[in-house]
Protein backbone atom coordinates (compact mmCIF):
# COMPACT_ATOMS: atom_id res chain seq x y z
CA UNK A 1 0.00 0.00 0.00
CA UNK A 2 2.96 2.19 0.38
CA UNK A 3 4.47 2.26 -2.66
CA UNK A 4 0.56 3.19 -4.02
CA UNK A 5 0.38 6.03 -1.68
CA UNK A 6 3.59 7.28 -2.81
CA UNK A 7 2.57 7.26 -6.30
CA UNK A 8 -0.55 9.03 -5.82
CA UNK A 9 1.33 11.36 -4.18
CA UNK A 10 3.81 12.07 -6.68
CA UNK A 11 0.82 12.28 -9.06
CA UNK A 12 -0.90 15.15 -7.20
CA UNK A 13 2.26 17.06 -6.70
CA UNK A 14 2.70 17.54 -10.34
CA UNK A 15 -0.78 17.54 -11.69
CA UNK A 16 -1.72 21.50 -12.19
CA UNK A 17 -5.46 20.13 -11.78
CA UNK A 18 -7.58 17.58 -9.91
CA UNK A 19 -7.30 14.19 -10.66
CA UNK A 20 -10.49 12.24 -11.00
CA UNK A 21 -9.66 9.24 -8.36
CA UNK A 22 -10.95 6.67 -11.07
CA UNK A 23 -8.35 8.13 -13.46
CA UNK A 24 -5.86 7.33 -10.91
CA UNK A 25 -7.91 3.58 -10.37
CA UNK A 26 -7.41 3.39 -14.19
CA UNK A 27 -3.64 4.25 -14.48
CA UNK A 28 -2.28 1.88 -11.47
CA UNK A 29 -4.80 -0.54 -12.71
CA UNK A 30 -6.33 -0.65 -9.48
CA UNK A 31 -10.32 -0.31 -7.90
CA UNK A 32 -11.12 2.76 -6.67
CA UNK A 33 -11.80 1.57 -3.21
CA UNK A 34 -7.76 0.67 -3.11
CA UNK A 35 -6.93 4.49 -4.39
CA UNK A 36 -9.56 5.98 -1.65
CA UNK A 37 -8.54 4.60 0.63
CA UNK A 38 -4.77 5.55 0.17
CA UNK A 39 -6.31 8.86 -0.43
CA UNK A 40 -7.76 8.63 2.90
CA UNK A 41 -3.96 7.91 4.19
CA UNK A 42 -2.62 10.89 2.39
CA UNK A 43 -5.60 13.12 3.98
CA UNK A 44 -4.39 11.77 7.18
CA UNK A 45 -0.91 12.62 6.69
CA UNK A 46 -1.19 16.08 5.71
CA UNK A 47 -4.31 17.54 6.97
CA UNK A 48 -2.45 18.34 10.56
CA UNK A 49 -2.38 22.27 11.47
CA UNK A 50 1.33 22.13 11.39
CA UNK A 51 1.35 21.35 7.44
CA UNK A 52 1.88 23.84 4.70
CA UNK A 53 -0.02 21.18 2.32
CA UNK A 54 -3.60 19.59 2.98
CA UNK A 55 -5.05 17.37 0.56
CA UNK A 56 -8.96 18.39 -0.97
CA UNK A 57 -11.36 16.69 -2.04
CA UNK A 58 -13.67 17.56 -4.09
CA UNK A 59 -16.44 15.01 -5.38
CA UNK A 60 -14.39 12.28 -6.88
CA UNK A 61 -11.67 14.38 -7.52
CA UNK A 62 -8.40 14.84 -5.14
CA UNK A 63 -5.93 18.09 -5.33
CA UNK A 64 -2.85 19.45 -3.16
CA UNK A 65 -3.99 22.66 -1.78
CA UNK A 66 -2.09 25.02 0.80
CA UNK A 67 -2.97 25.48 4.56
CA UNK A 68 -5.66 27.73 4.80
CA UNK A 69 -4.43 29.04 7.97
CA UNK A 70 -1.34 30.64 6.07
CA UNK A 71 -3.30 32.73 3.30
CA UNK A 72 -2.65 36.00 4.65
CA UNK A 73 1.29 35.18 3.99
CA UNK A 74 0.43 33.74 0.91
CA UNK A 75 -1.54 36.31 0.13
CA UNK A 76 1.54 39.00 0.38
CA UNK A 77 3.95 37.05 -1.38
CA UNK A 78 1.76 36.13 -4.64
CA UNK A 79 0.60 40.13 -4.80
CA UNK A 80 4.27 41.17 -4.64
CA UNK A 81 4.66 38.55 -7.81
CA UNK A 82 1.94 39.56 -9.37
CA UNK A 83 2.74 43.37 -9.42
CA UNK A 84 6.32 42.86 -10.50
CA UNK A 85 6.97 43.21 -14.58
CA UNK A 86 7.42 40.10 -16.79
CA UNK A 87 10.64 39.04 -17.47
CA UNK A 88 12.21 38.68 -21.35
CA UNK A 89 11.61 34.54 -20.90
CA UNK A 90 7.82 34.86 -19.36
CA UNK A 91 7.26 37.72 -22.62
CA UNK A 92 8.71 35.40 -24.94
CA UNK A 93 7.14 32.40 -23.36
CA UNK A 94 3.30 34.38 -23.45
CA UNK A 95 3.95 35.62 -26.70
CA UNK A 96 4.21 31.83 -28.15
CA UNK A 97 1.45 30.56 -26.13
CA UNK A 98 -0.99 33.30 -27.54
CA UNK A 99 0.28 32.50 -31.45
CA UNK A 100 0.12 29.19 -31.31
CA UNK A 101 -2.93 28.48 -28.78
CA UNK A 102 -3.94 25.88 -27.42
CA UNK A 103 -0.10 24.36 -26.74
CA UNK A 104 1.28 21.89 -24.46
CA UNK A 105 4.06 22.14 -22.26
CA UNK A 106 5.77 20.14 -24.30
CA UNK A 107 5.55 22.10 -27.83
CA UNK A 108 6.31 25.21 -26.04
CA UNK A 109 9.64 23.75 -24.79
CA UNK A 110 9.95 22.59 -28.13
CA UNK A 111 10.03 26.07 -29.08
CA UNK A 112 11.76 27.82 -26.74
CA UNK A 113 14.24 25.15 -25.99
CA UNK A 114 14.25 25.42 -22.15
CA UNK A 115 12.40 24.01 -19.77
CA UNK A 116 9.24 26.68 -19.10
CA UNK A 117 7.71 25.20 -15.98
CA UNK A 118 8.74 27.79 -13.43
CA UNK A 119 7.41 30.25 -16.29
CA UNK A 120 4.40 28.37 -16.53
CA UNK A 121 3.98 28.50 -13.36
CA UNK A 122 4.15 32.49 -12.67
CA UNK A 123 1.64 33.32 -15.54
CA UNK A 124 -0.71 30.78 -14.30
CA UNK A 125 -0.60 32.75 -10.93
CA UNK A 126 -0.57 36.41 -12.79
CA UNK A 127 -3.82 35.31 -14.21
CA UNK A 128 -2.52 35.81 -17.94
CA UNK A 129 -2.72 32.18 -19.09
CA UNK A 130 -4.99 29.21 -18.40
CA UNK A 131 -5.31 25.00 -18.76
CA UNK A 132 -7.14 24.21 -21.53
CA UNK A 133 -9.46 20.72 -20.97
CA UNK A 134 -9.03 19.10 -23.74
CA UNK A 135 -10.47 15.15 -24.03
CA UNK A 136 -8.67 14.26 -27.13
CA UNK A 137 -5.40 14.79 -25.38
CA UNK A 138 -4.23 13.82 -21.96
CA UNK A 139 -1.24 16.81 -21.63
CA UNK A 140 -2.48 20.08 -20.13
CA UNK A 141 -3.01 22.74 -22.77
CA UNK A 142 -2.39 26.12 -22.65
CA UNK A 143 -3.93 29.34 -23.84
CA UNK A 144 -3.98 33.37 -22.83
CA UNK A 145 -6.99 34.49 -20.49
CA UNK A 146 -9.41 37.46 -21.30
CA UNK A 147 -6.95 39.26 -18.60
CA UNK A 148 -4.00 38.75 -21.28
CA UNK A 149 -6.56 40.40 -24.19
CA UNK A 150 -8.04 43.24 -21.65
CA UNK A 151 -4.38 44.31 -20.78
CA UNK A 152 -3.31 44.56 -24.46
CA UNK A 153 -6.91 46.25 -25.56
CA UNK A 154 -7.98 42.90 -27.75
CA UNK A 155 -11.15 41.54 -28.51
CA UNK A 156 -9.48 38.61 -29.71
CA UNK A 157 -6.25 36.75 -30.23
CA UNK A 158 -6.54 37.05 -33.90
CA UNK A 159 -6.38 41.06 -33.45
CA UNK A 160 -2.12 40.56 -33.05
CA UNK A 161 0.18 41.60 -35.59
CA UNK A 162 1.01 38.79 -38.10
CA UNK A 163 -1.56 36.17 -36.62
CA UNK A 164 -2.36 34.53 -39.20
CA UNK A 165 1.14 34.43 -40.04
CA UNK A 166 2.36 33.23 -37.20
CA UNK A 167 -0.26 30.81 -36.04
CA UNK A 168 0.28 28.67 -38.89
CA UNK A 169 3.77 28.97 -39.77
CA UNK A 170 4.67 25.66 -41.44
CA UNK A 171 8.31 25.99 -40.51
CA UNK A 172 7.70 26.24 -36.60
CA UNK A 173 5.04 23.07 -37.30
CA UNK A 174 7.41 21.15 -38.82
CA UNK A 175 10.26 21.37 -36.07
CA UNK A 176 7.82 20.41 -33.89
CA UNK A 177 6.62 17.38 -35.40
CA UNK A 178 10.13 16.97 -35.96
CA UNK A 179 11.07 16.98 -32.98
CA UNK A 180 8.27 14.78 -31.96
CA UNK A 181 9.50 12.20 -34.62
CA UNK A 182 13.13 12.47 -32.90
CA UNK A 183 11.13 11.55 -29.37
CA UNK A 184 9.42 8.90 -30.56
CA UNK A 185 12.44 6.86 -32.41
CA UNK A 186 14.46 7.42 -29.47
CA UNK A 187 12.11 5.83 -27.07
CA UNK A 188 11.55 2.95 -30.20
CA UNK A 189 15.90 2.37 -29.88
CA UNK A 190 15.88 2.56 -26.14
CA UNK A 191 13.11 -0.04 -25.69
CA UNK A 192 15.20 -1.79 -28.56
CA UNK A 193 18.07 -1.79 -26.91
CA UNK A 194 16.53 -2.98 -23.49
Amino acid sequence: MQNIKSIIESLMLVSAKPLAMDEIAKFLELDEEAVKKAIAELVEKYDQADSGIQVAINGKKVQFTTNPANADSLYKYFKEELSSELSRPALETLTIIAYRQPISKEELEQIRGVNCSMIIRNLLIKGLIELEDSKDSLVPLYSVTMDFLRHLGINSVEELPDFTKLNSDENLQRLIENNNNDENTEDTSQREIS
